[in-house]
């Protein structure tokens, strides 16, 4: 999980960031104003907080789940049994970069839901743990919390009767999470061939990236949500600086409607890297969904189970789920980027 910064000092990162990659924040969705016919919005979904806290619980009962772990092995070929028992197609894309640990073997996760359209919303968490030497780091709500959620919503949109407009991936990143203490602590060559050092993070997302471009496919991915972080008991989901606009304006707006607006609050939060920045690099619009700046317990060895609460993990599912036909209509609207 990314270091935090105060604003102010992210908003030296953020400016040249939005004049170089991210996507345009113009042309918001106009408000509308429901009519006396208008059916009520949604408010909740079938999204189980329970099943999804069991999510939770057993990858930590894995126990520390670091990149290129045994542990994190069996991490991940739960969440493959998970997604494909709801009926998802499922991929892998193994690669090995370079670390400050040496090669380490890492694996992407993709699971896709086909819809109306081939072009991509992409869902996403990371599902590894940072690596410590001097403690047992088990990432309760550091990659757990965002990993289960993921989960259940793959569960919840699979099981839904109508296809979706837009094609749904559900991506689960490894190696967000650095060997260093600091992700700029160290930095390192991933590629044979490369001629600038890259930090120590995000190993799984900027593979993804770079996989797309090669591909030629970075054009069907029309928007990027990223879980990270979201499962504490005391919720606070304070809008993200390093963000999309109009996708933070659909997503708390949302969450009000649905009766979270205690959760997703009208503070900043002002996390400066993620695994959504290497997408608004490449001119993706994309929104990172995390409690940072007030969760004492970040990489530390009390970022334990009992530090998260399935009411969370429901505020989130729900908003997320009822967000998404909001989003493909405002994609759906303006067809070129």
């Amino acid at each position: 999980m990314p270091p935090f910064r105060l604003f102010t000092v992210a908003f030296a990162v953020i400016l040249p960031l939005s004049l170089l990659g991210c996507p345009s924040n113009t042309n918001q969705p106009a408000a509308t104003t429901p009519t006396a016919n208008s059916p009520a919005p949604k408010t909740t979904t079938d999204f189980d907080a329970e099943r999804a806290f069991e999510h939770v619980r057993k990858q930590v009962e894995f126990g520390p789940r670091p990149a290129g772990s045994a542990e994190l092995e069996k991490t991940r070929n739960y969440i493959i049994d998970q997604l494909k028992s709801s009926g998802l197609s499922v991929t892998t894309d193994e690669f090995s970069p370079v670390t400050p640990q040496g090669g380490k073997k890492m694996v992407n996760v993709i699971a896709e839901l086909p819809g109306e359209s081939s072009d991509v919303i992409i869902i996403s968490s990371h599902y590894d743990t940072k690596y410590f030497k001097d403690f047992k780091f088990v990432g309760a709500n550091d990659g757990a919390s965002s990993t289960g959620t993921l989960i259940e919503m793959a569960r919840v949109l699979a099981a839904q009767k109508t296809k979706p407009k837009l094609t749904y991936w559900f991506v689960f990143f490894d190696g967000e999470e650095a060997f260093c203490a600091e992700w700029t602590d160290c930095k390192n060559f991933t590629r044979t061939g490369e001629t600038e050092a890259l930090p120590d993070n995000t190993y799984g997302s900027r593979y993804m990236v770079q996989q797309l471009v090669t591909k030629n496919e970075l054009k069907r991915i029309r928007a990027m949500i990223l879980l990270d972080m979201m499962g504490f008991k005391d919720l606070r989901l304070d809008r993200p600086e390093l963000s999309s606009h109009w996708l933070v304006e659909i997503v708390w707006q949302t969450a009000r409607d649905a009766g979270y607006g205690k959760q997703f609050t009208d503070g900043r939060e002002g996390v400066d890297d993620d695994d959504h920045r290497p997408f608004l690099r490449a001119g993706i619009d994309a929104l990172d969904i995390i409690q940072l700046g007030t969760y004492d317990y970040w990489h530390t060895k009390d970022d334990t189970l009992d530090k998260i609460a399935p009411k969370s993990l429901k505020a989130v599912g729900d908003t997320v789920i009822l967000s998404l036909p909001k989003i493909e209509e405002r994609i759906r609207q303006k067809p070129d980027r």
